[in-house]
């Protein structure tokens, strides 16, 4: 019998699949000034009331996958503060307009996640400026492709831990005595975790590090209400990949080896951040969700 929804649309042809051109920015790179821009579910993302009066913080929250969440999060009806480095100020900007667009707060905390004293403020700030705070979204990252472990210095594999697992451990342990019960705590790790690259050692290690930091601590916290999750990407087009985070030659096919034959949007994670900041996954914890275009994990 013939299917004739029309609202239904093939997931192969979704979103752009064709080449990327070659393009390179000075980390962390700006959104705006990338070909073509990630969607970030800007004109397409509608909210339903999930998050009502919520408070979210969200790391990286002015490009890619970070700004689909606080988006997101704010047209389901959170209040949200984001941190980003100040270098994204033009990005983080536009992300400030959609949130209040959407009628809900919205913070600004520029400022280095691989400052351990920042990391721990930043807490204190959101918490303050929303007053509360019932959801982290940890999404902030730092890639650098690095061909050769014999080029790979001690100053980027420090800085990239920094970065990706001690500003996790700093944020967290900062957080867990302001957060209610029902509060949700989202990490991100990333296939790499599962399947690494040889280009980036230092990356996929600390994904990988991410992954049992979050499943230990969702265990830790069960008992008093507070729900740990990880989202775990695939090849997904945002500004990390174009600062530094591919090699140029790896740009134009980006994501075509998927079996969906193409990259990922930052806006097909939006629904995985919402669903696991929300009530709807109550029985949910210690759980890794990946959207990988078919790259399975594990």
């Amino acid at each position: 019998m013939a299917n004739n929804r029309t609202n239904i649309r093939n997931p192969v042809t979704l979103y752009y699949g064709g080449d990327y051109p070659q393009q390179k920015q000075p980390a962390p790179g700006v959104q705006a000034q990338m070909v073509p821009v990630p969607d970030c579910g800007e004109r397409s993302y509608i909210g339903h009331a999930r998050l009502e009066g919520r408070k979210a913080l969200v790391t990286g929250g002015d490009s890619g996958i970070g700004r689909a969440a606080a988006i997101a999060y704010a047209r389901e009806g959170a209040d949200v503060a984001i941190n980003y480095l100040p270098a994204e100020e033009e990005d983080a900007q536009a992300v400030k307009a959609l949130i209040e667009e959407a009628g809900r707060k919205a913070v600004l905390l520029p400022g280095d996640l691989s400052d351990e004293a920042f990391s721990r403020s930043l807490v204190h700030q959101a918490h303050d400026a929303l007053g509360g705070l019932d959801i982290l979204a940890l999404v902030a990252g730092k890639q650098t492709a690095v061909e050769k472990i014999t080029d790979l210095t001690s100053e980027q594999f420090r800085q990239t831990y920094a970065v990706n697992v001690f500003a996790l451990f700093w944020i967290t342990q900062e957080a867990l005595p302001l957060l209610p019960a029902g509060a949700s705590i989202i990490t991100t790790s990333s296939i790499q975790a599962y399947q690494p690259s040889p280009h980036l050692l230092d990356y996929a290690s600390t994904k990988a590090a991410i992954l049992n930091y979050s499943r230990g601590l969702a265990k830790q916290v069960a008992e008093q209400g507070i729900r740990v999750n990880v989202v775990a990407p695939g090849p997904i087009w945002t500004a990390l990949q174009i600062s530094g985070g591919q090699t140029q030659e790896k740009i134009p096919q980006f994501g075509q080896k998927t079996p969906l034959k193409r990259a990922g949007q930052p806006a097909e994670l939006a629904g995985v951040y919402v669903y696991l900041a929300s009530e709807e996954s109550s029985y949910v914890t210690a759980e890794v969700h990946g959207v990988c275009g078919g790259e399975h994990l594990g």
